[in-house]
């Protein structure tokens, strides 16, 4: 379903749709998400990609207009750039371990020390919030530095819209 709903946003001309689309997308990949038990990260992604993006595109969507204009050419060099570093990243994936591998580092190491150590390094008992807000805290820090950024570019353009409204002449 995620795979339609891309190529039914990659078609779409009509900017509201895609908007609900990335909306329904972003629940599905929160479902994605809680199915592999990461239910923190799915909370995530259904507060942020389907609720604040949401709201901020649509925002957005309020102060252009409701249709893409279509492009002046076609898009041949961005699609080859696109295609190129999706085949990248692909190829990236091939040294992975193998999903699930009690064998791989991160669980020979990282997650074996973040269980036993993490509650008197952080003086957090709870993993999750451990992990979350101590080891990985300038990370969390960042992802909520840009969400507020967002959110003030949001406003910041909305009051520019209303006074330009409130200084035109009847």
């Amino acid at each position: 379903m995620m795979a339609v709903i891309t190529a039914v946003i990659a078609r779409q001309r009509n900017l509201f749709g895609v908007v609900v689309l990335f909306g329904i997308y972003s629940f599905l990949m929160a479902t994605v998400l809680v199915a592999l038990d990461a239910v923190d990260v799915a909370m995530t992604e259904a507060a942020v990609g389907a609720g604040i993006s949401m709201i901020l595109f649509l925002s957005v969507l309020h102060l252009g207009k409701g249709v893409e204009m279509k492009p002046i050419h076609r898009p041949f060099l961005p699609l080859a750039v696109a295609i190129s570093t999706g085949a990248v990243l692909a190829y990236g994936t091939l040294g992975l371990p193998a999903f699930l591998d009690p064998q791989a580092p991160i669980h020979q190491h990282v997650a074996k020390r973040y269980i036993e150590d993490g509650a008197r390094e952080t003086g957090v008992p709870n993993i999750v919030t451990a992990v979350l807000a101590s080891y990985r805290g300038y990370d969390t820090l960042g992802e909520v530095t840009v969400v507020f950024t967002a959110g003030i570019g949001v406003i910041a353009l909305l009051r520019r819209r209303r006074s330009r409204k409130q200084g035109e002449k009847p």
